[in-house]
């Protein structure tokens, strides 16, 4: 048996809420299992006359469960099984997407949820053309596997502006974790704020609003 692969085009959805006049724009990548339109509505409080919101979707998408009467779909933005494609098609969907809504937009801000963390985390260091102004890592971490010993990861990482948010109560993106991911930042230099909400694994709106 030989494992072979194929390039080839794939259709991806986005959904905006704003203005697309407006000098700002954030990109939000929503978590597994979750769909675009639905993680948007989280952003809906922010979005004005100055402010562009874009919700990509990840390319794959699933039943959530095979019981329920009305089966509801959810996306994902890679598994372990051949990441390191997946990876690069979402990173090229994302360069994309960003030539698409943000070209002449005074600021650039990517935000990453759960999975999505690690979507805005690689698209920062591997993606080609995007300036990202500021990194917002809500409920989870830089991914173990993004090579920080790598002086253009850590200088494309340095560019930005890094936040990273976690809810006190968040089963997945624990105070061990957020332990671990900070003595990683600081190993190399890279400078970020921490801003932490009485809450778990959720985009809450009044810590929302205080990062703007």
């Amino acid at each position: 048996m030989q494992e072979r692969f194929l390039p080839t085009l794939r259709t991806a959805r986005y959904f905006t809420i704003g203005l697309e006049q407006a000098a700002e724009v954030w990109i939000v990548c929503h978590g597994y299992g979750q769909l675009a339109a639905r993680f948007l509505e989280r952003f809906r409080p922010i979005a004005e006359d100055q402010r562009y919101v874009v919700a990509p979707e990840g390319l794959s998408r699933f039943y959530l469960s095979e019981t329920a009467v009305e089966r509801r779909v959810g996306a994902s933005w890679m598994t372990r099984e051949d990441r390191l494609h997946e990876i690069d098609d979402y990173v090229r969907y994302l360069d994309a997407l960003h030539n698409e809504v943000a070209a002449g937009k005074m600021k650039v801000t990517a935000l990453g949820f759960s999975q999505g963390t690690a979507a805005v985390c690689r698209w920062a260091v591997l993606g080609i053309g995007a300036q990202i102004d500021r990194l917002i890592i809500w409920g989870g971490e830089v991914p173990p596997d993004l090579d920080l010993g790598d002086p253009r990861a850590v200088e494309r990482l340095r560019q930005t502006r890094l936040t990273l948010v976690y809810g006190d109560r968040d089963e997945f993106f624990t105070a061990k974790v957020v332990a671990a991911t900070e003595a990683r930042l600081r190993e190399h230099d890279i400078r970020y704020e921490l801003l932490s909400y009485e809450g778990g694994h959720e985009i809450d709106a009044a810590t929302l609003r205080k990062l703007l």
